[in-house]
Parts: structure tokens; sequence; C-alpha cells
């Protein structure tokens, strides 16, 4: 007899308890706060290719929210709900976005995240520690968006709120991606070693993004 959605293994509890054992990386980048930071066009490339074909008004409201999630970083706002609200508000043009009421599902319903009295106070804990010097930026930023990613808050475009969260724990340090189509790829919530895996590529392109940046300046 198969299981019904009830039955459903939680894939947020997966994530729970695993988040705080992840074996994050150690980072030897040094990043550069510009004067005044550089639009991360790579945001901007992956909302506009990924949406664009099917979704040409989304793609206007994704990239107003980007604006408005990183001119909160730029203004060194701490991550909370409220704020991401706010942006969601922009992506799925509407008066009003609450944190979700009933458990949520992602990859064609593969993945169940359940919910309880406390998820929304475990969620704005965690947002608070993406601005926390507690890990190396990379890994900051990666957890942020996979906290996003795994919590589900809203009823709809949590993909996008993640991306939105990820620009906006980089901006606060200044730093923007040229490249950020690496990025896309499934993540499971049970996947310690991926979560990792996701915090060394982040690395990779700050590091890189900071080289090509460096470059032309100099050219």
């Amino acid at each position: 007899m198969s299981s019904g959605p009830d039955q459903q293994k939680d894939a947020l509890a997966d994530w729970l308890r695993i988040r705080t054992a992840i074996a994050w990386p150690r980072w030897s980048g040094v990043v550069h706060p510009l004067a005044e930071p550089a639009a991360p066009d790579g945001f901007r490339v992956f909302f506009a290719a990924t949406r664009g074909c099917r979704d040409a008004e989304g793609v206007v409201r994704v990239l107003t929210a980007l604006d408005l999630a990183l001119a909160d970083a730029e203004q060194g706002a701490q991550p909370t709900f409220s704020l991401m609200a706010n942006w969601q508000r922009t992506v799925l043009h509407r008066d009003v976005v609450a944190f979700r009421s009933l458990p949520a599902f992602a990859k064609g319903g593969r993945e169940r995240y359940g919910l309880a009295p406390d998820t929304h106070a475990r969620f704005v804990h965690c947002l608070a520690e993406s601005a926390s010097p507690d890990l190396p930026l990379p890994s900051r930023a990666a957890r942020a968006y996979l906290d996003v990613l795994f919590f589900h808050p809203f009823e709809d475009g949590n993909a996008r709120a993640a991306m939105l969260a990820l620009a906006f724990v980089l901006g606060r340090d200044g730093v923007s991606l040229d490249q950020v189509h690496p990025l896309q790829a499934i993540r499971w919530a049970d996947d310690a070693e991926g979560a990792a895996d996701l915090a060394v590529l982040l690395g990779i392109l700050i590091t890189a993004a900071e080289r090509r940046l460096s470059n032309r300046s100099k050219s």
C-alpha cells in the first residue's frame, strides 16, 4: 500500500537535522567590496533566461524584486521574513504575502516540507543567521539559499525567493556574481555533501567574478 501525502517523509525535518552538522568548507578568498557595488548581472541574466520565454511579465516583476533586494542589501538591512515578503509581493504581484499555512511540496511531489507551530519562528531564526560571521560568505550564502528552498516559506515562487535571498546575502558584503547559471541544479534536503559543494561552487564563482572585474578595470 502506497503512503499518502500525510505519511510522506518530511524534507524540512531532514534539512533541520543535518543543517548544523554540515562540514561547511573553509574559504581562502577575500572580498573586496566596491564603493558602489555593481549590479549582479548574473542574476538578471539568469532570471531573464529561465523565465523570459514563458513569462515576460514575471521576469519584469522578479527583476524589480531583485532591485529591491539589492537596495536593502546596500543599506545593510537585517534579513527578516517581512523583508523577503516585501520582495515576494512584487514577484507574485500580490498585495499580501504570508508564511504558508499548509505543508508544501516540490520536485513533482517528491519532497514534502512539513509545518509545525514553530516553523515560521525557526525560519526567522535561520534567516538572521545569514548575517552572522559564523561562516565564510560562500557558506552563509549557500545556507541561506537552501534555507529558503527547504523551509519553502511562500505558497508560490520559492525558487525565485531563494535566488533573491542569495543575491541579498552576497550584496550585503558588496559582492555580485557575473555568472549564476552554474548554480542551477536540483538540491535535496538530506544531502549534506551537496550543501557543502554548493558553498564551494559559490566561492569559485565569487573569486572568478572578482578576478574578471579586476581584469576589466585594468584594461
